[in-house]
């Protein structure tokens, strides 16, 4: 019986251990405090810059404006006449909230078809390959947090034919993506110092 109950402790101790933990960081504000809360963040980033070339702060700010880091970020629910569900807005998951198509995209693209939405590493990683994309179809800056959130928000085709224009709510966000960057990037200088 005594094995038995320590078995089960055992099971139950695995099982609260096992698993990821969605949660975002506790101070999305200071990039320091951020790395430093969870530092398999900010590893994964730095590879996505080396590889894609896209800046740890340009990153930050775009994972900050799709899920303010929730590892199971999804869009809410419709309803129908205010009580029945229709579904999600989209099929937007994960850190970097890429939509399905986008994300089978990307999988073929890169020959990485374990990659998951809900990790940081294929979430950066992505972030870093969808760049890319915006520099060669749109001439974007990998530096140019933006118009590159821009591009990501509403597509390249649609970044390419100005559709953000007339959303001047977009064109707001995309400002204090921008805005994000340029603080995460003081911020991180500011704290390699230290």
């Amino acid at each position: 019986m005594t094995r038995l109950l320590a078995a089960v402790a055992l099971l139950g101790a695995l099982a609260s251990c096992g698993g990821r933990s969605y949660d975002p960081p506790r101070n999305l504000d200071d990039a320091c405090a951020l790395a430093g809360e969870r530092p398999e963040y900010l590893r994964a980033m730095r590879t996505t810059e080396r590889r894609w070339n896209v800046p740890v702060p340009v990153q930050m700010a775009i994972i900050h404006a799709e899920s303010r880091f929730r590892g199971d970020a999804r869009t809410p629910h419709r309803y129908a006449l205010g009580v029945i569900p229709m579904g999600r807005q989209s099929s937007a998951y994960g850190y970097s909230q890429a939509l399905d198509g986008t994300w089978e995209e990307y999988q073929t693209a890169t020959r990485n078809r374990r990659a998951e939405r809900d990790d940081i590493r294929d979430a950066s990683d992505f972030i870093g390959w969808y760049a890319s994309e915006a520099r060669r179809l749109n001439g974007i800056q990998p530096s140019d947090a933006r118009n590159l959130y821009l591009a990501y928000h509403e597509g390249n085709a649609g970044f390419a034919r100005g559709s953000y224009r007339n959303q001047t709510w977009l064109v707001t966000v995309a400002n204090r993506v921008g805005e994000r960057a340029v603080m995460y990037d003081a911020q991180l200088r500011a704290c390699r110092r230290r």
